[in-house]
């Protein structure tokens, strides 16, 4: 099957993309998947050319496809003057060996492709060392002696030992950088562990948005706040975290972050690589399950999240059920979740506030009652409590010598140990 695509003849690189299917499978999983392959290829600024497809009773061990397929992919690479092929899934060392010989083009997979986008989109230091960490770790089997000079017999003085290889040169340096960042990213993770563990003293509530890549969350946190996150119609716009404190309908701060998008068939290598990342996630207090409502495929999206989340034992954080872009639909979509479910258009001043103010409802719930009697000349004290619990009522007593403040938090003494004088 090949549907072939007419473009610009200026575009740099010109891709065929390969799928395989299993025969009795679900055919609306794998059109789905590969309607994401063209979506990534477009993102990593690639043109779509063509597109072959193949059904078979097992993925072929030695060409992932059939080897008369593996012919006709050859044969549309020249015709189309193509210069890639991509492949749906992530290939084996030696098929990709095998492809690469037998096709006159580079040839990648899902993973590579993927692990593209990241190298182009990572802006922080962190996000560009999970990223190399990834690559590195994908690479590392799939070095192959290819070519006369990576089977050459090094030379240099202190870098290669006795007759060794520039491959096995190779696979040593790759192995010690991989050592290097993983000691990196742990000192990282320590960092953001003392942040998070600050965060909980000081009684911070902390929100994470979660989701489907492209479902809108990145705009929800820009509507939210000033965080100024790119905002782009395309996968994996936003790679590194970003929390912002986030004013609620009552005066209380909150402390919400942005995620990593999640795909079907993420790469585990940069699931592992981003680990320390997604378990902000795993730390919140509350998610925001943020979901592309005018996406027909939302309910295949909400089950990749849902495993994503199993996988870091978040699953049984509360959870707000947020279907975005509602603007574009007509009627709400049908879905079976547990806990509350809101629908909202993140271009919406008042569906932000509805978003909101469910979020201050869900604390609430979670709060206890106190009763303050503060000094009128603690006003430190006072504005403190407003900006760290919900006060349901404040008052000045006659003689204007002390705030009474009716106030729901989780703790007093975590925003401060003074404020257990003060409890009537």
């Amino acid at each position: 099957m090949i549907f072939i695509h007419t473009i610009e003849q200026n575009q740099p690189e010109r891709a065929v993309l390969v799928g395989y299917y299993k025969k009795n499978s679900s055919q609306r999983r794998f059109e789905l998947s590969l309607e994401e392959l063209k979506e990534l290829t477009y993102t990593a600024q690639a043109e779509v050319v063509a597109v072959l497809t193949q059904g078979r009773d097992l993925a072929d061990s030695r060409w992932y496809v059939g080897k008369g397929k593996v012919e006709e992919i050859n044969q549309v690479v020249q015709q189309l003057n193509a210069n890639l092929v991509i492949f749906n899934d992530e290939l084996t060392p030696m098929q990709i060996r095998n492809l690469e010989q037998a096709i006159d083009c580079r040839v990648v997979d899902r993973t590579q492709l993927i692990l593209d986008i990241f190298a182009q989109r990572a802006q922080s230091r962190e996000g560009k060392l999970q990223v190399e960490l990834a690559q590195l770790k994908y690479r590392l089997p799939r070095l192959t002696g290819k070519g006369a000079e990576l089977s050459r017999l090094g030379a240099g003085i202190g870098t290669r030992g006795p007759g060794e290889t520039k491959l096995e040169s190779d696979r040593r340096h790759i192995r010690r950088r991989i050592g290097e960042i993983e000691a990196h990213i742990e000192e990282v993770k320590r960092h953001r562990r003392l942040h998070r563990e600050r965060r909980k003293k000081n009684e911070a509530f902390q929100v994470s948005i979660v989701g489907y890549t492209n479902a809108g969350k990145s705009t929800i946190l820009n509507r939210l706040t000033d965080a100024g996150i790119l905002e782009e119609d395309k996968l994996f716009a936003t790679l590194d975290p970003t929390s912002r404190r986030v004013e609620l309908p009552g005066g209380q701060e909150i402390i919400m972050t942005d995620t990593v998008g999640f795909i079907q068939d993420l790469p585990h290598q940069l699931v592992a690589a981003f680990r320390s990342t997604l378990e902000e996630a795993a730390e919140a207090d509350l998610l925001l399950h943020v979901i592309d409502a005018s996406n027909p495929d939302y309910s295949v999206h909400m089950e990749v999240v849902d495993s994503i989340l199993e996988d870091l034992e978040a699953q049984s954080i509360p959870r707000i059920t947020v279907f975005n872009k509602m603007d574009k639909m007509g009627e709400k979509p049908v879905a079976s979740v547990a806990g509350e479910v809101i629908y909202v258009s993140a271009n919406k001043d008042e569906d932000m506030k509805k978003l909101l103010a469910a979020v201050q409802a869900h604390m609430e719930e979670l709060n206890a009652r106190y009763l303050l009697h503060i000094p009128v000349q603690r006003g430190d004290l006072r504005a403190l409590v407003h900006r760290s619990a919900y006060v349901e009522e404040e008052t000045i007593t006659e003689d204007g010598m002390f705030y009474d403040l009716l106030v729901k938090s989780r703790s007093l003494e975590q925003i401060s140990p003074e404020l257990k004088h003060f409890m009537v």
